[in-house]
């Protein structure tokens, strides 16, 4: 998987370790632990939520610029891998999942590997987690309608929002550095995600 991410673009060789080290395998359902290692496969974990394509994953945290001071807030938790990886990379990491079920096995399963630097939370992501902020970096694992002000203004200077933005069909990868009161944003790449859900996302209903 790491050689194929390399030959395919990923230049971050702390990014491709953090990969090469995380038990990906272990974050899917015994079923589909085949498939753990291409590259190019989500697999749905249950709840109506999918484990990310490898190469989203280390797209979205080389656009992150994780570094190991740095104190991360994930948005949409599912298995932990995407929370795993970041954990590598960076001090803390706090993390997010609208689903109860999904957020304590997570939990477990992070415990479980001997991660000391996850914290997990069951609530609504759109709002962030504003009383574990300012973060470094925000990083978003579902497609969200518009750029959720909470998260903008949970950054802090100098950080990074990275995140799918668009109809529910189909998304645009984006970067949003913020600079003082200003937010400069880049697009990275086109990606099909769930919706995100909540207060700033989309309803459950649509």
């Amino acid at each position: 998987m790491v050689a194929a991410l390399r030959s395919g673009g990923i230049k971050d060789e702390r990014v491709l370790e953090a990969m090469g080290e995380v038990p990906r395998h272990l974050f899917l359902p015994e079923a589909y632990r085949s498939q753990a290692y291409s590259p190019d496969n989500s697999v749905n974990i249950g709840e109506g939520q999918t484990i990310s394509q490898a190469r989203v994953v280390a797209t979205m945290t080389e656009a992150a610029q994780v570094g190991p001071d740095d104190r991360v807030l994930e948005i949409g938790t599912g298995s932990g891998y995407q929370a795993a990886v970041l954990a590598r990379l960076a001090r803390f990491v706090c993390t997010v999942e609208r689903i109860p079920k999904l957020a304590r096995s997570a939990k477990q399963r992070l415990d479980a590997l001997g991660f000391e630097n996850i914290s997990v939370k069951a609530m609504d992501g759109t709002l962030g987690w504003r009383a574990q902020g300012p973060y470094a970096v925000i990083l978003v694992t579902a497609g969200a309608p518009d750029v959720p002000e909470a998260l903008l203004q949970q950054l802090s200077d100098g950080g990074r929002l990275v995140l799918p933005v668009g109809p529910r069909e189909q998304q645009v990868l984006k970067v949003i550095e913020r600079r003082g009161e200003r937010f400069m944003a880049r697009d990275l790449r086109e990606a099909t995600f769930v919706p995100l859900i909540g207060r700033f996302g989309w309803d459950v209903e649509q």
